[in-house]
């Protein structure tokens, strides 16, 4: 188990699906994302990537055991798996062909220390949905117009 990760004391865990269209996908997440858990801001938990090419083919690659691990192996530590085979299965299906999609499990280290102090409160999450991009990109230009 990653250094530190406890029922305890774990912050909110999320699953992200990133695609890329035309399997442009390269190592340029990487380093954002090493910044992000550098910074003790997000500590990656599990990753895999996951490639559909032109004739519908599918590879499935380990971050850690994958031909693009010297891209993310400051990434990539003591992982479990959130993943399952079915996930994984999952998103493949969902991809259109000549496409990649690059699925991470992070906690929010951020977040753990407000997460526990919640928990020892008795409180636990009623309701949580994250906003999508556009609604923020219209409300900020509804800023600027008013």
């Amino acid at each position: 188990m990653p250094s530190g990760l406890t029922a305890d004391t774990v912050g909110p865990v999320d699953v992200a699906v990133f695609a890329f269209d035309g399997n442009r996908f390269n190592g340029d997440v990487a380093p954002a994302l090493a910044d992000l858990q550098r910074a003790g801001t997000i500590r990656i938990l599990d990753a895999t990537l996951v490639l559909k090419d032109a004739a519908g083919e599918i590879s499935v690659l380990e971050i850690a055991d994958s031909a693009i691990a010297d891209s993310f192996e400051h990434l990539t530590g003591q992982e479990f798996d959130l993943l399952s085979d079915e996930d994984v299965t999952m998103v493949a299906e969902g991809l259109d062909r000549d496409s990649s999609a690059l699925v991470i499990a992070w906690e929010h280290t951020w977040a753990a220390r407000v997460s526990g102090a919640i928990r020892d409160s008795g409180g636990s999450v009623m309701f949580m949905e994250r906003v999508p991009r556009e609604n923020v990109i219209r409300a900020i230009k509804a800023l600027d117009q008013g």
